[in-house]
C-alpha cells in the first residue's frame, strides 16, 4: 500500500508541474496577445497623428492647440461622416490623398 501511496504521491507532483507549465504558457499566451494590441494601437495612433499633421498642417502646433483645433470641427465631421456601407462601392476604395479639396473656399 505504501508503494501505491508513493505512486499516487509522485504523480500528484507530475500533475502539479504540468498545471504550472500550461498555466505559465497560458500567462505567456495572454501577455503576447496584450503586446501585439499595444503595437497595433500604437501604429494606428502614430499613423492618424501623421494624417493629422499632413492634412491640417498642424506641424507646428502644440498638443492644446491641436485639441482645439480638432475641436472647431469635431461636430461638423462627426456629423457628416460618410457611413461606409451606404457609399457606392467605387468612393468605398478612394484614398485621402485622392480626393482634392478647393481651399478657397475653406476659409483658411
Amino acid at each position: 500500500m505504501s508503494k501505491q501511496y508513493e505512486k499516487l504521491i509522485e504523480q500528484q507532483a507530475r500533475l502539479k508541474q504540468k498545471i504550472e507549465r500550461e498555466d505559465f504558457k497560458l500567462r505567456q499566451s495572454k501577455y503576447y496577445e496584450n503586446q501585439q494590441a499595444r503595437k497595433a494601437r500604437s501604429r494606428r495612433l502614430i499613423q492618424k497623428g501623421a494624417l493629422l499633421e499632413k492634412y491640417f498642417q498642424a506641424n507646428n502646433l502644440s498638443v492644446e492647440q491641436t485639441e482645439e483645433l480638432l475641436k472647431t470641427f469635431a461636430d461638423y465631421v462627426n456629423s457628416h461622416k460618410p457611413n461606409k456601407k451606404l457609399l457606392p462601392p467605387v468612393y468605398q476604395s478612394l484614398k485621402a490623398d485622392e480626393i482634392t479639396i478647393d481651399q478657397s473656399k475653406s476659409g483658411f
